[in-house]
This record gives C-alpha cells, sequence and structure tokens, in this order.
C-alpha cells in the first residue's frame, strides 16, 4: 500500500510538472496573442510572430502529457473533471487549433492577412481566459456523489473562476511582453516595456484579488493559510512575491534584458505554488484525493518507465532548439 501511495504521489508531481511547463512554454505565445491589438504595424507584427515561430508548436506537448497523465493515473479524477470542465475545456481546444490555423495562414496571404491577426488574437484569448476559467472552477469545488460528477452544466460560471480567467490573462500578458523584451529591439522593444511595467501592475491586482477570494470558498483553504504554525511556512510565498516584484520593477527600469522575463517566470512559480498549498492532496479539491483516485499499481509503474525515458528527451531537445534560436529577432529577417 505504501508503494501505491508513493506512485501516485509521484504522478502527481509529473503532472503539476508537465502543467507547469506548459504555462512557462505556452504563456509567453499566448501573451504575444493577447497583445497583438496593441500593435499595430505589420512589421511589428511580422517580428512578434518570427520570435516564437521556431519553438511555438511544441510546446502542446506538455498539455498533452499533462492530461494523458491525469487520464491513465488518477481516472477517476479525469471521469469527474471532464464533465464538470466540458465548456471551458472545448473552448480553450477550439482557440489553441484556431491561433495554430491562423498563426501559419497569416503568413500565405497578404489581403487577407489583418483577418487572420484578428483570429490569432481572439483564439490566444480564448484558449487562455478558458484554461484560467478553468482552474477556477476546480479550486472553488466541484459537486461529486459517489464516484461521479453531480453538478450542473453551468458550475464552472461564477465570478471567482472568471477572476481568475481574467488574472490568466494578465498574466500571460505580461510573459508575452517580457519576451518581446528579451527578444525585440528598437521601439518595439520599448513599447514592450512600457506594457510590462503595467502589466505588472494588473497582475499584482489579480493575485491579491484572487489570494483575497480564495480562503472564502473553503474552510480548509483558510486553515491550510492562517492556521498556526501553518501559517509560518505559508506567509513565506506573500512575501516571496514581493521580493521577487521588487526585483522585477528594478529589471524593467534599468532596461534589462532577460530578467524580466525570468523574473515574471518565478511569480508564476509562486502564485503556483499557492496553488499546490490550497489544494494538496486532492486531485479534485475537497472530494478526492490523489490516492482514492489512482489507478492499480501495476498500471502506473509501467507507465513511469515511458515517462521517466522520454520526458528528458523532450526536455533535451527543447532546450537545444531554444538554445539554436537564442538571441535577438532580426528584423530583416525572419523564420518564415
Amino acid at each position: 500500500m505504501s508503494f501505491a501511495y508513493d506512485l501516485a504521489t509521484i504522478w502527481a508531481f509529473v503532472i503539476a510538472f508537465a502543467v507547469f511547463v506548459y504555462v512557462v512554454m505556452d504563456g509567453f505565445d499566448l501573451g504575444l496573442g493577447i497583445l497583438f491589438p496593441l500593435f499595430r504595424s505589420k512589421r511589428d507584427r511580422d517580428v512578434m510572430m518570427n520570435s516564437v515561430a521556431p519553438v511555438w508548436d511544441g510546446n502542446e506537448t506538455w498539455l498533452v502529457l499533462g492530461g494523458g497523465g491525469l487520464f491513465a493515473a488518477f481516472p477517476l479524477a479525469y471521469a469527474v473533471l471532464m464533465p464538470a470542465l466540458y465548456t471551458p475545456i472545448i473552448a480553450m481546444l477550439l482557440g489553441l487549433v484556431f491561433r495554430g490555423v491562423a498563426f501559419e495562414f497569416r503568413w500565405r496571404t497578404l489581403r487577407e492577412r489583418n483577418r487572420w491577426d484578428i483570429a490569432f488574437f481572439l483564439g490566444s484569448l480564448i484558449a487562455t481566459l478558458a484554461q484560467g476559467v478553468a482552474l477556477g472552477a476546480l479550486l472553488q469545488g466541484i459537486h461529486v456523489e459517489g464516484r461521479g460528477y453531480a453538478g450542473g452544466w453551468w458550475d464552472w460560471l461564477t465570478p471567482f473562476s472568471l477572476l481568475t480567467g481574467v488574472a490568466l490573462v494578465v498574466g500571460y500578458a505580461l510573459l508575452g511582453a517580457t519576451w518581446l523584451v528579451m527578444k525585440t529591439t528598437g521601439e518595439l522593444r520599448a513599447q514592450a516595456y512600457t506594457l510590462s511595467r503595467w502589466l505588472l501592475l494588473g497582475l499584482l491586482i489579480a493575485i491579491v484579488a484572487v489570494s483575497a477570494a480564495t480562503p472564502f470558498l473553503s474552510y480548509d483553504y483558510s486553515e491550510r493559510w492562517f492556521a498556526w504554525p501553518n501559517v509560518l511556512a505559508t506567509a513565506q510565498v506573500p512575501l516571496a512575491v514581493a521580493i521577487v516584484t521588487a526585483l522585477l520593477l528594478r529589471a524593467l527600469a534599468q532596461q534589462r534584458d532577460y530578467q524580466p522575463f525570468l523574473l515574471t517566470l518565478c511569480l508564476f512559480l509562486l502564485s503556483y505554488a499557492g496553488l499546490g498549498i490550497s489544494i494538496w492532496p486532492y486531485v479534485v479539491p475537497r472530494s478526492i484525493t490523489i490516492w482514492q483516485a489512482a489507478a492499480p499499481e501495476n498500471s502506473q509503474l509501467f507507465m513511469l518507465v515511458g515517462v521517466a525515458i522520454l520526458v528528458p528527451i523532450i526536455l533535451i531537445y527543447t532546450a537545444w532548439a531554444y538554445w539554436v534560436f537564442r538571441g535577438k529577432v532580426d528584423p530583416e529577417s525572419g523564420y518564415h
């Protein structure tokens, strides 16, 4: 039994890792799409596209690993979560597909390029908003009876889930802006700096709002964050957010290239840690733990062998791709 518990814990961290890497890899990509309407120049938009063109289409690998891992390692949780989150998940997938089509088709036509730019923006916005809404719906709790979802079709749509959706839109936009700071030059980079400052303010407001609302969702959340002696550990998260924010503001003021993007990723990591503190060890908050939802021990062990082989290979290839295409984007040349 202890070994089965250990396997379930390992799989929980594998899925959490896959989801976070997806946020890191695809967050700035979606953020660029969200920022698209703010850059009116065709030349600027082409440079934005070319900054991610060599790497963007491999980012969904981690989303597949996270979703597939949930289905394989925690089938009960998958069976409960999918009916509860059908609408935002379908919206997310349609947004990602539409964005991918727009990304490629905008290079194939000049007359219709503005329409594909709009499609790229809308696909990015819808996919991001849907991810945030799904996260909020999960965090606020899902009505479970026995071994199945017992809620309604619209239970996912609440003020709190919309708040988390908007927060993720602002966060991804900040990732996109700091990515442009790192990858571009000239007026485009200067505009990205300006946007980064405003988006950082918006993200801080969103983090405070979500953090303030979360304890009121459940008594369990309040206990985890504020009960003694838990507060000694949990208080380090907002303290770390304040420190990283101060460093990010200084990096933007000094017009650093790489630090703003890396520090924004640190803010996402801290927010992700806060989410883990709130829900662990539940895979469906307040209803189903990772051990209750786990697949049979042999199945978990068999799949873990494959993950142990494939994940390092994917990480090495991804690191190599980013290394090859490192540095600033040349506005006079491009990937396409």
